[in-house]
């Protein structure tokens, strides 16, 4: 693609990885022993879901890289697909929803299921996720530690979607934060490749995308900046772009900042 700017796949140290993930999955595991039952009636904000379902879907993704792990490897020795493919990739995340619908049904006690997911996915990371590893993915092989990652992406975002679907206080892991809003804008950098516009996540990303004119120094001509919670939920279609900016959480400049609108969601 004319202009495109190739980027190396983004570094994830394992250690930082596994503790976010293990602390988003403490998170959750606290809130969802909070709730009332009224609370687990309330729709969740997602399609078809009310929080019980939310609460499933939850325990289903914890329990993924089990799951995965117990499977026998893939016959390849390399990956079809990485976090950035599976970020992009509906498909990915239709067969993901799949298999979760085949966890614990309505009347199940969520919280239970959780607990037991949580003690499942401790075990296996007692000894870490080596970085070689492959492991089975329903659109194709993946790195083990590219599809840690993707929980923590996965948990971190259905945790701010219990949050507030609920008005209970899910704490979201800084790392895990970190991790999801730099796995988000490497995804819009590789949608809409190119250098005319800078994307601002501070503290944790920054990355250059659309194509058009490219700058070399200094400030660039057309900057987005925004908050983490806000791009999480800019960059999954949980708030528009028009009300972002309304609310003032959301600025940008330039005369190309404003196509950046038309590449969001990145994660739907």
């Amino acid at each position: 693609m004319s202009g495109a700017v190739r980027r190396k796949p983004r570094a994830y140290h394992p250690d930082r990885v596994r503790a976010a993930l293990l602390a988003q999955v403490e998170f959750v595991r606290l809130g969802a022993h909070e709730l009332t039952p009224e609370q687990l009636a309330r729709p969740s904000g997602l399609p078809g879901r009310d929080v019980g379902a939310l609460l499933a879907h939850l325990a289903a993704q914890i329990d993924a890289l089990p799951r995965c792990l117990a499977e026998p490897a893939p016959p390849v020795t390399r990956p079809a697909s990485d976090l950035t493919r599976w970020v992009l990739s509906s498909a990915a995340h239709s067969a993901e929803t799949a298999q979760a619908a085949a966890g614990p049904g309505a009347g199940a006690d969520h919280a239970a299921a959780i607990d037991a997911a949580a003690e499942e996915l401790d075990a296996v990371l007692e000894t870490g996720v080596r970085e070689d590893l492959l492991v089975p993915h329903p659109t194709g092989a993946m790195r083990a530690l590219d599809f840690t990652v993707s929980r923590v992406v996965e948990l971190t975002v259905h945790s701010d979607d219990l949050a507030r679907a609920t008005g209970s206080a899910v704490r979201i892991d800084r790392g895990a934060l970190a991790i999801t809003v730099r796995a988000l804008a490497d995804a819009l950098a590789a949608k809409a490749p190119g250098a005319s516009t800078e994307v601002r996540v501070p503290p944790f990303a920054a990355v250059q995308c659309l194509a058009g004119p490219r700058h070399t120094r200094g400030t660039p001509p057309n900057v987005v900046e925004t908050d983490p919670v806000t791009w999480l939920r800019l960059a999954t279609g949980r708030l528009d772009w028009q009300a972002a900016t309304a609310s003032g959480r959301l600025r940008a400049g330039g005369e190309r900042a404003g196509a950046l609108a038309a590449e969001l969601p990145v994660l739907a």
